[in-house]
């Protein structure tokens, strides 16, 4: 039994040591929850002819490159979604307010979707940011990590 409380402190803090990083967008997350974090440009030296193409917001593209670098990326996150059958936004948040320590891969796997997804389809980042996926993911993490070990000093 022992065994099984020192892996899992082993895992939270594995877990706890990737996420820090990425604690401190929780709170422009939250202020931005329902908008837009991206515009369409369309500087006035851009032909008619012309393709016009989002801008992001900095922080959101900071969040990107950051998690982008973690070990909480999963390239297989369309699995993930087979696997649980999760199809809409509505489905996402009910597997992310209901994901406990065993579910840390399925939190994985949404955030992978948006933040690797996004690289190819644009609309990805600024879709986590508006239907409050991004939030939620990180909360959720957060709060996994507190119930087993200890409240986090996010700054």
């Amino acid at each position: 039994m022992d065994g099984n409380k020192e892996y899992r402190q082993q895992l939270v803090e594995q877990y706890k040591e990737t996420v820090m990083p990425l604690l401190k967008y929780l709170p422009w997350f939250e202020s931005k929850l329902g908008s837009s974090v991206s515009s369409q440009y369309s500087g006035a030296d851009i032909a008619s002819s012309s393709i016009s193409f989002p801008v992001y917001d900095g922080t959101l593209l900071n969040f990107v490159r950051q998690a982008e670098k973690t070990s909480l990326m999963n390239r297989n996150y369309s699995y993930v979604y087979t696997r649980n059958r999760i199809k809409t936004h509505d489905d996402e948040r009910a597997m992310i307010e209901k994901a406990g320590i065993g579910e840390w891969d399925i939190l994985c796997g949404i955030l992978s979707k948006y933040v690797l997804g996004g690289k190819t389809k644009g609309t990805l980042w600024n879709e986590a940011v508006k239907e409050n996926i991004f939030y939620m993911v990180l909360k959720q993490m957060k709060a996994i990590i507190e119930f087993w070990d200890r409240p986090l000093d996010v700054r």
